[in-house]
């Protein structure tokens, strides 16, 4: 009767620590990995309120993921706030994360552990997940929900990988890392999901989160996997970018970057036998393309005096800024087509609608940049700013 008495109260106190969400996760039978039991920082509570299903696209609207931690969507015509949706109980004011679109849900992870899927069109909530126990602590940072195979991928700073079940945000499988701090995306491509932790990187099955391989590489990992669909490239927090076989994981080739010279994380890609990635430094950043089957330098673009701190690639372009607040444009041949300095600095992701123009968040709100014109304008002003800003996201909704 004690041991009865222990038990329910163990669960009763996990439950309360969730708030509203009230389920205990039990993870699927078929993978004994996740059977074992869960000490509290790393127990998974989820609530399903709705069957999640498609949902048509609302028109003309943006998600803003602003760096307070609110999630909102705002209409472009009307320039007014649809829906706003907030973790629980985070108490510290920071977006620290990106968000999802998938079939018109969306999938928000708060730095909390909160994890929310959410109607596109009204705001409303299909399901809620919550890793760990924490109220004042980060848990996820710099997580971009990556789906594929019927789950949700995220790496914690609690040093677990979670796969929750999309239908409702249960447990799947969940897997112990080396190390805490894991705030790189993980890959996913096929039926195996890729992730760094420490000097390690891992592949596992995407279904179970069976281990099928494990890399030691001489420095700790801290980019974003990407792959060319025959191999998988991951960065180190130092000099050095890996390319790994997708099957074993064998070491085919590194690449050292310039001396004083970091920080690839995010700000990688691969294109038509390319890999393309930028660096941060004190003196200076490049962006570089190199061979993908054999790490050869293909060519490199200086950033003199400069770092870039965001990167991405659109038909065949790539679009960044730079710490200090140039935007730029290159060819996928090194060749700068376009440069400017900005007066807002953007603390986002670069966002593209249809026409010459881009959207990014800026600490006094929402910026439509005019390409032609050169026209900052503002789309949606915050009514005040925070003293200490990390980051925000936008996506707009198509």
């Amino acid at each position: 009767m004690k041991k009865k008495l222990i038990t329910l109260l163990f669960v009763f106190t996990v439950i309360n620590v969730f708030a509203q969400i009230s389920i205990i996760a039990e993870p699927e039978k078929n993978n004994p990995a996740a059977a074992e039991v869960l000490p509290l920082s790393d127990a998974l509570a989820y609530k399903s309120i709705k069957p999640v299903a498609k949902i048509p696209l609302y028109e003309n609207g943006i998600l803003i993921y602003d760096y307070d931690g609110n999630l909102f969507s705002y209409d472009l015509d009307s320039e007014t706030i649809v829906w706003t949706v907030k973790a629980a109980d985070a108490h510290t004011p920071m977006c620290g994360n990106k968000i999802t679109l998938h079939d018109g849900v969306v999938y928000v992870p708060f730095i909390n552990g909160e994890i929310f899927a959410v109607d596109n069109q009204d705001g409303s909530v299909f399901w809620k997940a919550r890793i760990g126990d924490s109220k004042d602590q980060i848990i996820l940072k710099d997580q971009i929900p990556v789906i594929s195979n019927g789950k949700l991928y995220v790496t914690a700073q609690n040093q677990t990988i979670y796969a929750l079940n999309l239908k409702d945000g249960s447990l799947a499988w969940k897997y112990k890392l080396d190390v805490v701090n894991n705030d790189i995306p993980v890959l996913s491509f096929g039926n195996k999901v890729f992730t760094p932790s420490g000097p390690n990187f891992y592949s596992f099955d995407a279904a179970t989160g069976k281990v099928l391989n494990q890399k030691s590489l001489d420095q700790n990992m801290s980019g974003k996997p990407v792959t060319d669909g025959e191999n998988v490239f991951v960065a180190s927090d130092k000099d050095m970018l890996f390319a790994l076989s997708l099957d074993k994981l064998d070491v085919l080739w590194q690449f050292k970057i310039e001396e004083n010279q970091n920080n690839i994380r995010e700000r990688i890609f691969c294109k038509d036998n390319k890999v393309y990635f930028g660096t941060q430094g004190t003196t200076g950043s490049s962006i570089y393309a190199v061979d993908s089957k054999t790490g050869a330098q293909i060519w490199k673009t200086d950033f003199k005096e400069d770092s870039i701190e965001y990167m991405t690639e659109l038909d065949d372009n790539i679009w960044g800024y730079t710490r200090k607040g140039k935007l730029f444009q290159l060819d996928l041949n090194g060749e700068m087509l376009f440069e400017t300095k900005l007066t807002t600095m953007p603390i986002s992701n670069l966002e593209f609608p249809v026409g010459d123009s881009l959207y990014y968040y800026c600490d006094a709100g929402l910026i439509q940049y005019e390409l032609e014109g050169k026209d900052e304008n503002v789309m949606y002003m915050r009514t005040s700013i925070l003293d200490t800003i990390y980051s925000a996201y936008v996506k707009i909704i198509r």
